[in-house]
C-alpha cells in the first residue's frame, strides 16, 4: 500500500500542481510516521493492504498539510493510534 499524490490531493480536495513536491514529502512524513506507530518496519507497513493503514496515511498527511507551522505532534499521535489500532504491533 503506498499512497499517491493524486489520492492525497483528492482526499484534501486540491486541484493545483502549485503544492505537489510539498504534498510529496509529506506523504513520505506521513507513511514513515504511521510505520512507526504502528510499530512496523516502513517495508512492511507499505506491503499491507489495509484500509485503516491507507486511511491513517491520508489524515497524517493531511493534518500535516493543515498545520504546517503549529502541528501537535502529541495529539496526532493519539489519534494514528487510534485509526491503527487494528494492526499494531504489540508493545515490548
Amino acid at each position: 500500500m503506498t499512497v499517491s499524490l493524486d489520492e492525497v490531493k483528492t482526499y484534501l480536495r486540491i486541484d493545483y500542481p502549485d503544492d505537489d513536491e510539498l504534498l510529496v514529502g509529506l506523504i513520505s512524513s506521513a507513511q514513515e510516521l504511521c510505520a512507526s506507530v504502528a510499530r512496523l518496519p516502513t517495508e512492511k507497513f507499505l506491503s499491507l493492504e489495509s484500509a485503516e493503514a491507507r486511511l491513517a496515511v491520508l489524515y497524517a498527511a493531511a493534518y500535516l498539510n493543515e498545520h504546517r507551522e503549529e502541528a501537535d505532534h502529541h495529539a496526532l499521535t493519539l489519534t494514528l493510534r487510534a485509526l491503527l489500532s487494528g494492526i499494531r504491533e504489540a508493545g515490548f
